[in-house]
């Protein structure tokens, strides 16, 4: 019974080993991609298959990215194929690109498409949008005419990738913000809005003519402007505003000027009572001399009286109500 038991235990122990071994020749010698790479033309040698695996190199991304290549009519080593996903890159997008490159009769050598997709853009998206053209929109442009009205537009422009310029070349953002530069220039340079409102084809003219595409990955098929509406008066309120500041600096100036002539007022004053005070002085300084007598003292108090009488009977006179109330 030990024996048969022991028996039945080695023999289990041999399949699983002998599984184990075939699932490793299967993993490391992945026939089943050698019998499709043989059967479409894209012939893969078994040690190449197994080197890929100990490089760390998935097969199947290769070996279909190869026969996609070979079934096109395209002539892609596995080396560069290898080499590109070492690399980082996407080897299936590029293949895909250079695919549709070939079939659009657009020039895309693989060394090209390796160095746009290592760069971080796409490929694929570029090709596709060198044979179907692609619409950006920019945002709202706002420009003042030199009439002072506000015009506030939007264009859309239609651009194409250009391959040759791909790597190194700006973005769509650069497009946009040039497209919106010429927008203002434009607009601002116009005598009025209506003629901006009559012709706005001339602000397309004029922004192509400038070449907004040199040094960007595109090139500017047309600039449709889409819209175009009439904002703010800024002249009128640039006035305006003007107007309110020259007031307030007027204001301020004559605020200035007026505290001057009180301070002058109050210094005036300050000095005719200093001047009075003197008077007594004076007085008592011609008595003690002789030159002012007594009868000379009693006459100018008199006077005095008399006129501050006068004063009290004209300011009486002068205000009927304080005359009733009397």
């Amino acid at each position: 019974m030990d024996a048969l038991v022991t028996g039945l235990v080695g023999s289990i122990a041999l399949l699983v080993g002998v599984l184990g071994v075939l699932a490793l020749a299967l993993y490391l010698v992945p026939l089943p991609l050698w019998i499709a790479a043989w059967a479409s033309g894209a012939y893969v040698g078994l040690f190449t298959l197994i080197a890929m695996r100990l490089r760390r190199v998935p097969p199947a991304t290769i070996v279909t990215a190869r026969i996609s290549a070979v079934k096109a009519g395209l002539d892609i080593s596995l080396n560069d194929l290898e080499a590109h996903f070492l690399a980082g890159g996407n080897v299936v997008r590029i293949v895909n690109a250079m695919i549709s490159a070939d079939k659009a009769n657009i020039p895309l050598p693989f060394k090209r498409a390796a160095a746009i997709d290592l760069a971080g853009r796409n490929v694929l998206e570029a090709v596709q949008m060198s044979v179907i053209p692609k619409v950006i929109e920019t945002p709202k442009i706002a420009a003042v005419a030199k009439d002072g009205i506000q015009l506030i537009a939007v264009s859309r422009v239609t651009v194409r990738t250009n391959i040759d310029r791909l790597v190194g070349g700006a973005g769509e953002e650069t497009i946009i913000a040039r497209v919106g530069e010429g927008m203002v220039s434009t607009i601002g340079s116009a005598v009025s809005h209506k003629n901006v409102l009559e012709n706005p084809d001339h602000i397309s003219k004029h922004i192509l003519s400038k070449g907004l595409d040199a040094g960007t990955a595109y090139e500017i098929l047309s600039i449709d402007i889409a819209d175009v509406d009439v904002g703010e008066n800024i002249g009128a309120k640039l006035q305006i505003d003007q107007a309110n500041a020259d007031k307030q600096i007027a204001q301020a100036k004559a605020e200035e000027r007026r505290a001057m002539a009180v301070a002058l007022e109050q210094e005036m004053r300050a000095r005719v009572v200093e001047a009075e005070a003197e008077v007594p002085r004076a007085m008592a300084e011609a008595f003690r001399q002789g030159n002012l007598g007594i009868m000379d003292y009693y006459r100018m108090k008199n006077l005095q009286a008399d006129t501050n009488m006068r004063e009290e009977i004209a300011n009486t006179a002068d205000d009927p109500a304080d005359s009733r109330k009397k």
